[in-house]
């Protein structure tokens, strides 16, 4: 229940609501839920940070076989947070962890190996680990995607429809609808596609999506004709799959020499979706696509090449469409690069190289937090430390004497109030929403309680 609150939560309120049944779990001994109790109390989620309770959380995880308590307590041990700083029982927790199946302990342990951090330096050991995760990400790829390709890109860029913002302004996005609905075509396609797969601030909607789409195709758009091919072929709410559909867009787009739709009509002929499997013609639509710089069709062709689907096998042409392809970022042509580097298949094997391919490839799926992998950045607050710059800030100007008092009451006072709620999760939810609600104000409210005090104190003096 609180995993699916949590999912669909678009407000902060929600996802504390999300928190309350985790609590309630955890404190039934629902693994999944204490985990996330665990994080919570860790990353000080809503303000409840207790390292301490956290650690406690971790260890009876890491009994019953937590991989994720077992990356977590290796992390708090190699920098001593809340526990004793020991790099040898980190190793140990990492090396659980990437046992049990955690993907994050696997990239430590590769940068670890990589450096030579605590561990004699090994590139091959490294190089190891990140297949590892390489692996398990590109499995998940393409068995998600059905098709080794990515799934939607943006050829006619939509950040160009507010490119100082991360988020559509709504009075914006109304102009440039009025816009598409006198027939901008332009706009048409880039709000279709910001409506496909939901960007800046907008939801997900296959209907607007291929309304937009249909207004495009209309007026001539090959662009727009390639992404109704493309919605058809994926299939979804608005365009249920429909192989023969999608063949007479992508056939409309390709008419144009539109490289999405030529690419589109390969894939169909490579996997014989809606026409009999025909590599010799998937083959022909791939080589015009890529001659127009598509990045999907030069990896399809150096897959082909690669593992002799339909041509002999030919590692040095593998090697040619996959690197091409690899230049605009297509994340399993560098996959197949690294692969290539690891094994020396078509290239002489460089371990460094097929490493760096690899933290690429991880890098560009987005599926590690990099600077808690590397250790760059703690991703959550430290109370302890805090308090040590807030001190060193006093040392160093006597103006900071004043802001540093009130900062420290702030820090104070929310450590007091989670070391009174420690480890009681029903309860510390109840309290959870203190540090947001006053957030900024914090200082406001110690100066209003100091005057409020010292009024009371005068008043008694000389009332």
């Amino acid at each position: 229940m609180g995993i699916k609150i949590l999912q669909q939560s678009k407000s902060q309120k929600q996802k504390a609501e999300a928190y309350v049944f985790f609590a309630k779990a955890a404190n039934m001994g629902n693994l999944k839920a204490m985990e996330k109790m665990a994080d919570a109390l860790l990353f000080g989620n809503f303000g409840m940070q207790n390292i301490t309770a956290a650690i406690q959380l971790y260890e009876s995880l890491a009994k019953e076989g937590s991989y994720k308590a077992q990356n977590a307590l290796g992390f708090l041990s190699s920098y001593g947070i809340g526990m004793e700083y020991n790099q040898a029982k980190a190793l140990i927790y990492y090396t659980f962890g990437s046992a049990g199946g955690s993907m994050m302990s696997q990239m430590i342990l590769g940068y670890r190996y990589l450096s030579g951090i605590n561990v004699l330096q090994n590139c091959e050991v490294a190089l190891n680990h990140y297949k590892k995760v390489a692996d398990y990400i590109a499995d998940k790829l393409e068995k998600s995607e059905s098709i080794p390709v990515e799934k939607v890109r943006l050829t006619e860029k939509p950040e160009n429809l507010s490119s100082n913002s991360e988020i559509l302004d709504w009075d914006i996005y109304q102009y440039y609808k009025f816009l598409a609905e006198r027939g901008d075509v332009q706009i048409q396609v880039s709000l279709g596609q910001l409506h496909l797969i939901g960007r800046k601030g907008l939801d997900q909607d296959y209907y607007k999506a291929l309304y937009y789409f249909l207004k495009a195709a209309k007026a001539g758009s090959a662009n727009a004709m390639a992404f109704i091919g493309k919605m058809y072929l994926e299939g979804n709410a608005a365009a249920p799959q429909n192989n023969a559909t999608a063949f007479k867009y992508f056939s409309m787009a390709a008419s144009k020499g539109n490289a999405i739709g030529l690419h589109g009509l390969g894939l169909l002929y490579f996997y014989g979706k809606g026409v009999p499997v025909n590599y010799a013609e998937a083959l022909k639509y791939f080589q015009k696509a890529a001659e127009k710089g598509w990045p999907n069709a030069q990896f399809q062709l150096g897959f082909m090449y690669y593992s002799g689907s339909g041509v002999w096998k030919d590692y040095k042409l593998a090697f040619k469409y996959f690197y091409l392809a690899h230049q605009s970022g297509q994340p399993l042509a560098i996959y197949y690069l690294a692969e290539m580097y690891a094994t020396g298949t078509g290239v002489l094997r460089s371990c460094r190289t097929a490493v760096e391919k690899r933290l690429k490839f991880l890098k560009k799926r987005r599926c590690i937090q990099w600077h808690f992998s590397y250790g760059i950045e703690l991703p959550f607050k430290d109370i302890h430390l805090a308090r040590r710059l807030y001190d060193m800030a006093a040392q160093t100007s006597p103006d900071a004497h004043i802001p540093v008092f009130f900062a420290l009451m702030k820090l104070e006072t929310v450590h007091l109030l989670q070391d009174i709620l420690f480890f009681k999760f029903t309860m510390c939810w109840k309290w959870m929403k203190l540090d947001n609600t006053l957030g900024p104000y914090w200082d406001l409210f110690v100066i209003g309680l100091i005057v409020a005090v010292l009024i009371f104190l005068l008043r008694n003096r000389y009332g």
